[in-house]
């Protein structure tokens, strides 16, 4: 299954701008201040799953952060925004791989994931998904984790998602977690739409 979910978003990825995929943001603003209100030791370590070509991990070195990683599936994605970065690309860690199956070699002390649980729709790849986020991240350490909310889309890119409440995310997500807080988005597309999340 990991295969084809590879190249599924490969496919996305290689077809078309990525200035007009609906998941675009210029600046990913919420995200950015969710990660201040967690008041991080600079030095912490940020890892942001389904990272893709987000421009996050730019405006988190140019905040002077460091100990950053992205993980996405795609090694188009990757590939762009190693590009993108130029030389700053050796200052963060890479990998590519699919969250369900991803061994973190380290800890860190934020998880952020703007846009992939919603798309795990088979309560076996959740389970590895948590399995992995409590293995990343250290103890008394943050999970920054945004899906579609319950009036959100019901399909992304030509798949199914899940939709969530605050509390049925925080129950998804297991007792081991603690809700701090919860927040709703509503993201404009590039082509104007509207996407709600939590």
């Amino acid at each position: 299954m990991s295969e084809q979910r590879r190249l599924h978003w490969d496919g996305v990825y290689a077809g078309k701008s990525l200035s007009e995929a609906s998941w675009h943001q210029p600046r990913p603003v919420l995200s950015l201040e969710l990660i201040r209100s967690c008041q991080l030791d600079p030095t912490a370590g940020i890892i942001d799953v389904g990272g893709g070509t987000s421009s996050l991990v730019d405006e988190l070195l140019a905040a002077g952060g460091s100990n950053l990683a992205v993980l996405d599936i795609s090694t188009i994605a990757i590939e762009h925004t190693r590009y993108r970065l130029k030389s700053n690309a050796d200052l963060v860690e890479w990998y590519t791989t699919d969250v369900t199956e991803f061994d973190p070699p380290r800890q860190f002390g934020l998880w952020h994931d703007r846009a992939v649980f919603h798309f795990l729709t088979e309560a076996s790849n959740r389970t590895s998904y948590r399995q992995s986020l409590l293995e990343a991240v250290k103890p008394q350490g943050y999970a920054i984790v945004a899906t579609f909310a319950l009036d959100g889309p019901t399909r992304c890119s030509g798949l199914d998602v899940v939709r969530y409440s605050p509390e049925s995310l925080g129950s998804e997500l297991g007792q081991q977690l603690e809700t701090v807080e919860s927040r709703h988005e509503i993201h404009r597309t590039p082509s104007g739409g509207e996407q709600k999340f939590v």
